[in-house]
């Protein structure tokens, strides 16, 4: 048995045990938490253990979305050959990772995606797939019969917006349809998420409703994800449109305010940590400013021109087309360039921002207060609580200077 197929199999068992897992996850994270504050004085306990491969299978794609390369001048005419992708769904089972996601580009524009699923369920990955969703009613019988059971969908505004954002009429309508057809079909056998880009044109209280309707609608779960301001394949449109400024704070808060009721309204829905929710307003106006450790030691990100990289942003390991990715995983390079990232020395993106707030005391504790618009690099000091001990506070300052 591979190390996917032992862990899958002991996932699955937790799953039919929700207080023994609920109890382990909780664990998890003081784990997590006392692993990067010892780090931040003993860097040797960071080590790479990649759980989750990000794998772009192609550049192309089928929209021209305004704050995306993909399909126009990043990795230009590159996709991954079925043959590839096997060798490395192998070799990643043997690693034990736990997850792919299939993305791209457009994946559903790739003819051999059904066989990649196929073969990432057959080593004992769990699949998932990432997509505009425009293609879905074409694709999602095979998918489905190969295997896959969820899908994320790109959500960039409700009617005329999406298609402003994605600049080709009459997208929004199509994405619509496909999403009623899978959900009519497959019901709940198929497990759909929307992920709603907060960026400036969506930052209003009716955009972020009318992306919860959709989705209610629809019984799909829903996420939120911020506006890049780093990734290699992101732009930030004409006269930088879809990025925030020190101005737009006021907007920001008022819609983390509503994420949050939503939130506490379906928590099985929308299961991102409260703290993270108060985050946001910092991650998008201060952008590489925020210094809280990164956790990309657990993910790896494979692009369609074969690039093995320790994240979406940066730290090249290799390419699959010289090497296997048993070659380049756990070397000294994979365990530097994990240690590098924990230490922000790179352009600092948000990736998996969630993950790394509750891992971060200073951030733990600056976040805990009621009200979004307790936030900002000098809120720590204000929000402690008297039954917190003082003596957190002092915890907090002195990880703030090893951290900044």
């Amino acid at each position: 048995m591979t190390k996917s197929r032992f862990i899958n199999f002991a996932r699955a068992t937790l799953r039919s045990l929700p207080k023994l897992k609920a109890s382990l996850v909780e664990a998890g994270k003081v784990v997590g938490l006392v692993r990067h504050f010892t780090a931040q004085q003993l860097l040797i306990v960071i080590q790479p253990n990649t759980r989750h491969i990000k794998l772009a299978i192609t550049s192309a794609c089928n929209l021209r979305c305004v704050g995306c390369r993909y399909g126009r001048d990043f990795m230009i005419g590159h996709q991954l050959s079925l043959d590839m992708v096997r060798k490395l769904l192998d070799d990643a089972a043997h690693l034990g990772v736990h997850s792919v996601r299939f993305y791209g580009g457009e994946p559903l524009l790739h003819r051999d995606l059904s066989k990649m699923v196929h073969h990432c369920v057959s080593v004992g990955i769990k699949p998932y797939l990432t997509t505009n969703g425009i293609l879905l009613r074409q694709r999602v019988d095979e998918l489905h019969a190969a295997g896959l059971r969820t899908i994320t969908i790109g959500y960039y505004g409700t009617g005329e917006s999406y298609d402003a954002y994605v600049q080709t009429k009459g997208q929004f309508q199509r994405l619509d349809q496909n999403v009623s057809y899978v959900r009519e079909k497959y019901g709940d056998s198929m497990d759909l998420q929307i992920n709603f880009l907060l960026m400036r044109p969506t930052c209003t209280l009716e955009a972020l409703r009318e992306a919860w309707d959709f989705a209610g609608r629809y019984g799909t779960d829903f996420q939120v994800d911020l506006i890049h301001y780093s990734l290699p394949y992101f732009t930030e449109g004409p006269d930088r449109m879809l990025q925030f400024q020190m101005s737009d704070r006021s907007s920001i808060e008022s819609v983390v305010g509503e994420l949050m009721r939503l939130r506490n309204s379906a928590p099985n829905r929308f299961k991102e940590p409260v703290l993270s929710l108060r985050a946001i307003p910092d991650w998008l106006l201060q952008g590489p400013n925020m210094r809280v450790p990164c956790d990309a030691y657990n993910i790896l990100w494979v692009g369609p021109d074969g690039t093995v990289q320790l994240c979406y942003v940066t730290f090249k390991l290799g390419n699959l087309h010289d090497h296997s990715l048993r070659d380049l995983l756990y070397t000294h390079a994979h365990r530097q360039a994990a240690r590098n990232a924990f230490e922000l020395a790179c352009p600092n993106c948000h990736c998996e921002r969630q993950h790394r707030i509750e891992k971060h005391l200073p951030s733990r504790l600056r976040y805990r207060s009621v009200g979004p618009s307790a936030t900002g690099p000098n809120a720590a000091s204000e929000q402690a609580t008297p039954d917190c001990a003082r003596s957190e506070a002092r915890v907090t300052l002195n990880a703030n200077r090893t951290v900044s």
